[in-house]
């Protein structure tokens, strides 16, 4: 049985395949529709939807691992599509390069965060996606294609529809450090004041708990200064003391008494004090997750949020909820075809419910008033929109569904969750 990080999906695939090569992913594809077994490719598990659940074959990627080429005076990287982020960062390290943002968890595979359109924050950031410059895929039919204009535009955010990414080329920047700084913020401050936070800084975020007055705010800024002495330390007790073995205490006697979640609440951002360091970029950007929990998160029209965040932690209370509910800011794009920030600047909200906790009402009531401002889904997170509905948020909905329709016909790739989202 396959589960996922969280392990609330679960599967049993009648085959389960790991193979090392992109000859060898031809022959597994070839050899599931011999079978006509619907294929599903599978990185790190880190989606939180049903989005690689089969009966049929279980594809990984876990030994399509690696750095191909490195043209360092281009900053174009060939990029196994089965090597996991935090793997890709210390390759990179060794050649003076850097992937230009990155979101604050490491773990996935570079196609399963690509494929999903997964971002960091920045308001002159686009997501991961918009570092892809070409890639190669594995059709239905067994046939290795390099991607290049629209099918390209469409391959990038594909949601493993349209066949086997195996490896992408990615464009890279010059390594760099990062300064963070954390703080505690009024959140009617942050609200009031969200578009300056936003374009003020490299790259910014903000957490806001139901029940509770204060935000707690995280900047960061690349910076020429040096790495300072006791980053390492202070990045541990920080990330993996207090996000995460404090935050467990905290929800699970939330969980255990659920009358005490608004003091718990309030508590967390009471004791958050502000804190500064300097490292390399890519150990800035993310942090450990041992906290286990399900998530929906939503990508609004940017100019909306400081109406639309009141009206998401109203719900959050109505529901209990006691996780913090996350807000960063990502550059419009149309790089890909089903880019969540397609055409325009996107503030995500992203949604949290603790592992035993309910989160089916909760996450429904946010995707409504999703609805009422055509919020786009995060695509490896939860949601319950339809082909139909999704089909009215993208522009170029139909152009997508014409390639897979060529490279697919059969719905090879199409599980239950492809079909529910594609048609």
């Amino acid at each position: 049985m396959w589960h996922n990080w969280t392990g609330d999906q679960t599967c049993t695939p009648a085959h389960r395949a790991e193979p090392a090569s992109v000859d060898e992913v031809a022959a597994v594809v070839k050899a599931a529709a011999a079978r006509e077994q619907v294929v599903r490719v599978v990185g790190a598990g880190h989606a939180f939807g049903d989005n690689v659940l089969t009966d049929g074959t279980l594809l990984s990627l876990d030994r399509l691992s690696g750095l191909r080429d490195v043209d360092t005076a281009s900053g174009l990287v060939r990029v196994a599509a089965g090597t996991r982020l935090y793997a890709v960062n210390e390759l990179l390290d060794a050649h003076g390069l850097a992937l230009a943002n990155l979101g604050d968890i490491n773990v996935q595979s570079a196609a399963g965060a690509i494929s999903t359109a997964t971002h960091g924050t920045g308001a002159a950031f686009g997501n991961l996606a918009t570092f892809v410059e070409s890639l190669e895929l594995v059709t239905a039919a067994g046939a290795v294609v390099e991607m290049s204009g629209d099918d390209l535009r469409a391959a990038r955010v594909s949601v493993g529809a349209l066949g086997v990414v195996t490896a992408y080329t990615l464009r890279m920047v010059r390594a760099f450090r990062l300064r963070e700084r954390r703080d505690r913020m009024p959140l009617a401050t942050v609200l009031r004041d969200f578009d300056a936070l936003a374009d003020g800084s490299d790259h910014f975020e903000f957490f806001a708990f139901p029940y509770a007055d204060r935000a707690i705010t995280k900047q960061l800024e690349r910076t020429q200064d040096p790495a300072e002495p006791g980053s390492e330390r202070r990045a541990w007790f920080e990330e993996v003391v207090l996000e995460n073995k404090v935050l467990d205490l905290i929800c699970r006697t939330g969980r255990r008494f659920p009358s005490q979640i608004p003091r718990l609440n309030r508590l967390i951002t009471s004791v958050a004090s502000p804190s500064e360091k300097v490292n390399v970029g890519h150990k800035v950007f993310s942090s450990p997750r041992e906290v286990r929990f399900t998530e929906s998160e939503w990508a609004f029209p940017r100019e909306v949020l400081p109406e639309v965040l009141p009206r998401i932690l109203r719900v959050a209370e109505e529901h209990r909820v006691n996780f913090p509910i996350e807000v960063r800011v990502v550059a419009a794009d149309t790089a890909s075809m089903l880019s969540p920030s397609y055409g325009r600047a996107t503030a995500y909200v992203a949604v949290h419910a603790y592992r035993g906790m309910p989160w089916q009402e909760y996450f429904a009531d946010v995707q409504a008033i999703g609805a009422e401002y055509a919020a786009r889904p995060h695509w490896g997170k939860r949601h319950a929109l339809s082909a139909a509905e999704l089909g009215e948020r993208y522009p170029e909905w139909e152009a997508f569904q014409e390639v897979r329709r060529r490279l697919d016909p059969d719905g090879l790739f199409a599980n239950a969750h492809v079909r529910r989202i594609f048609g």
